[in-house]
């Protein structure tokens, strides 16, 4: 895995964080945090834009920052567990691990 997928990746965890942020946020600084997490997920994504096809960076970022905020949502927030929530996960996470082994870089073809 090179760099510009785990840029992907780490702006994906704070696409979670944010997500979060947003429902939870309650004064000025965890809304100034939210921020942060924003700015450092979007500027994660564009790096890893650079050198990725953009249409399979924003879904994999995407498909990893849903399953992340879903799974948090079970785990830490008390959202409801169901065996096709979590089968639909894995379906989308498939496709996003499906786009990453099948996505060369910009001149590598």
């Amino acid at each position: 895995m090179n760099k510009d997928w785990i840029k992907l990746i780490v702006g994906a965890f704070f696409e979670v964080l944010w997500v979060i942020g947003m429902k939870h946020s309650s004064n000025w600084w965890q809304l100034l945090l939210t921020g942060i997490f924003i700015f450092i997920s979007f500027y994660a994504l564009i790096k890893a834009g650079e050198t990725l096809p953009v249409g399979t960076a924003y879904a994999v970022f995407v498909g990893l920052g849903t399953a992340g905020t879903v799974i948090s949502g079970i785990l830490f927030f008390g959202e409801e567990f169901k065996i096709s929530k979590i089968l639909l996960i894995i379906v989308l996470l498939a496709g996003v691990m499906g786009l990453k082994f099948v996505t060369g870089e910009k001149g590598e073809e």
